[in-house]
């Protein structure tokens, strides 16, 4: 949560952040390309792990308290994208552009993880599999020439924007099936968590599938033959070619990206289990508040770039107009105009410690508020 931050910071501050790609090898940083590329690892773990949670609920709910429940969260968390988040987001109250990013990507497998639940553990495995191991055959249907994607194709695997009303459009960021098939092999890692595996058992299935999958994804990205739709080549230095190397696609989430990015969340998760201190004490804060957190530091980000636009000379009706011309899908952000990368990470740093307080103040009030069941839902 913390590090998705970063990246959201960087989105609206920093000064080359609408004109230059921060992966892009010709004009990149070193520093740069790590800000952007650490944060790869945000949403496949927000996905993965709510497949996991949802597995221990599973342990104390019904299949059919467990389908209802995951159908009308996931309808909530569509709802919450389109009308609530993209509000944060762009500052755009006519809504001229809908964003359907990571919250709305979990609603929508929690609504067909939800008609999945019946089936017998073993198949959804198996279905998670086939999904991550084999949707990126579709790049090469995409690949094909005179290849024309429909708004279902993206919706299901590819990103683009669409026009749905007079002047309103749909940009598909983070499409159904890849994530979906991680939520579900999310969900079956869930058993490595359930009371009756031992930590010792634990420790070593999520070592042995941490290691196994950045063995794979080496082996599998070397070879250049599938995984990715991009291949990665040798480059003027050799920084460049470890980053060319690592850089894998995101929209829509490759097989390597997934590999690259949850095999590490495992490591990871093994090195922190047993570690608690002033640190995690902190970073638990926003684990435990994390959809609360997720819609509230849109709205404070969005507001001091607001303040620092205002700052700059520029009217709020100038705004609309810089969007309008620079075809900005955020108000307020200026491309070419912003920060450096150091005072970046100052923003950020300042608005993680802001919202503590308040995160705190809510995991509280949910603690001691359990009867309301509408606090499950946030």
């Amino acid at each position: 949560m913390v590090i998705m931050a970063l990246d959201h910071t960087r989105d609206f501050f920093h000064s080359t952040a609408w004109t230059e790609d921060p992966l892009n090898l010709a004009t990149t940083t070193p520093i740069l390309f790590v800000t952007r590329w650490i944060t790869n690892f945000c949403a496949p773990v927000f996905v993965f792990l709510a497949g996991t949670s949802i597995y221990l609920q599973s342990l104390r709910k019904t299949k059919q308290e467990l389908s209802s429940f995951l159908i009308k969260r996931g309808l909530w968390l569509i709802f919450a994208e389109l009308v609530i988040v993209n509000l944060g987001m762009t500052f755009n109250p006519l809504y001229t552009i809908q964003i359907l990013q990571v919250i709305w990507v979990i609603g929508i497998s929690m609504v067909i993880l939800g008609l999945l639940i019946h089936l017998p553990f073993r198949l959804i495995l198996i279905l998670g599999l086939v999904i991550v191991l084999g949707h990126n055959l579709l790049d090469v249907v995409e690949a094909a020439p005179g290849f024309k994607p429909s708004l279902w194709w993206d919706l299901l695997h590819r990103r683009g924007i669409y026009p749905y009303a007079n002047g309103h459009f749909l940009f598909v960021l983070y499409p159904i099936l890849p994530w979906l098939g991680l939520m579900l092999l999310g969900y079956c890692t869930g058993t490595f968590f359930a009371p009756t595996v031992s930590p010792a058992t634990r420790k070593t299935a999520l070592l042995l599938t941490g290691f196994g999958l950045l063995v794979f994804f080496i082996v599998l990205r070397f070879s250049n033959l599938y995984g990715n739709p991009t291949p990665w080549s040798e480059q003027k230095s050799g920084l460049l070619t470890v980053f060319s190397f690592i850089d894998v696609n995101k929209y829509p989430p490759s097989l390597l990206y997934m590999c690259i990015t949850i095999g590490p969340a495992l490591l990871f998760l093994v090195a922190i289990e047993s570690v608690k201190n002033r640190l995690t004490n902190f970073l638990r804060t926003f684990g435990r508040t994390a959809f609360f957190y997720y819609i509230v530091h849109w709205y404070v980000l969005h507001s001091l770039c607001l303040l620092m636009f205002l700052s700059r000379g520029h009217l709020l009706s100038d705004g609309v107009n810089i969007a309008t011309k620079t075809q900005t899908i955020l108000l307020f952000v200026v491309p070419g105009e912003g920060v450096g990368l150091p005072v970046v990470y100052v923003i950020w740093a300042g608005t993680v410690l802001v919202l503590y307080p308040l995160c705190r103040w809510y995991d509280r009030y949910k603690t001691s508020h359990k009867e309301k069941w509408w606090l499950s839902y946030l």
